[in-house]
């Protein structure tokens, strides 16, 4: 058997066996060896391009709206980057960088109410971060840790269960929802997108102080990245459906640990509403790599900029 044929069997039944891993629901994947073929087979090999040019780790930034699939999609570029080309790959979420429930409080009582309830910029430990994606693509790599965020405590994961990096690996993922945006002009701050900063952010404190985080420490991390990937959701509405439905699949998967209801998801959401927006107009043409996500949550197209 060829060689390469036989590489291309392996990834597709390793790939095949994530995808039936992670139908937790009623909701199964379609056009599986269309989307291998179309879409995480061509990134995989612009990836491997990119490593092979100095050899050198590289950070890949994957970023899309809340329910994007922005996990499942880094899982399965993991498989073939490792069964395909051989690649060290390891994957982590700027959602494990969230400073903890206390270091939260102290924020939320100091600056605004909002920076209680994690998610925006201003809510991760930013100089963890850095330090973690410096170190890993450092020449004098040393092992590391990176913590785990266990959001059904809205908290920190105690130490033990934290992902420990012993090889300085080829490839990084690094998968978050709000990955690689800009800030914002400050008129673009004045009026408010939703209830939330209407009733909640009257004098615009928490807003500009997100911005402010975006600026300054959010850009030096993200312009450690090498290249970006944008998954662009049809419009802000959808990233409420699915994370309705991320909310569904947790609360089959986390029995007995806190879930929360579709009443506080959309409240949820709305903290995350100004940035995903913002996000849609700046990242298509910012992203080195745009998948469009269509309304039946499949991947339509894919742009290589």
């Amino acid at each position: 058997m060829d060689y390469n044929l036989f590489k291309y069997q392996k990834v597709k039944r390793k790939y095949l066996k994530y995808l039936r891993s992670q139908e937790v629901m009623s909701e199964p994947f379609r056009n599986k060896m269309g989307q291998l073929n179309n879409f995480y087979l061509p990134i995989c090999k612009m990836i491997q391009e990119l490593y092979l040019k100095k050899k050198k780790t590289k950070i890949i930034g994957l970023t899309g709206g809340q329910g994007t699939g922005k996990s499942t999609i880094a899982n399965i570029l993991k498989i073939i980057l490792k069964e395909v080309y051989r690649l060290e790959t390891v994957i982590f979420s700027i959602d494990d960088f969230y400073k903890t429930l206390n270091e939260r409080k102290i924020l939320s009582k100091k600056i605004s109410s909002l920076f209680l309830t994690r998610g925006v910029p201003g809510t991760h430990d930013t100089q963890m971060l850095y330090n973690c994606i410096k170190n890993l693509k450092s020449k004098n790599f040393k092992t590391l840790i990176i913590p785990k965020f266990d959001k059904s405590i809205d908290d920190r994961s105690p130490k033990n269960k934290w992902l420990k990096i012993k090889k300085k690996p080829d490839i990084v993922i690094f998968e978050g929802w709000c990955v690689g945006v800009g800030f914002q002009k400050k008129k673009d701050l004045i009026i408010p997108i939703n209830e939330l900063e209407k009733q909640k952010d009257k004098k615009k404190i928490w807003r500009r102080q997100v911005n402010l985080e975006l600026k300054k420490n959010y850009k030096k991390i993200f312009n450690l990245i090498d290249k970006l990937i944008f998954l662009k959701v049809p419009s802000f509405k959808f990233v409420f459906r699915w994370r309705l439905l991320q909310e569904k699949k947790l609360r089959i998967t986390n029995k007995g640990n806190k879930t929360m209801t579709d009443k506080e998801v959309k409240n949820f959401i709305m903290y995350y509403e100004r940035l995903t927006k913002h996000m849609l107009k700046t990242l298509p043409k910012k992203a080195s790599t745009v998948i469009s996500i269509d309304e039946k949550h499949r991947l339509k197209s894919i742009k290589f900029n």
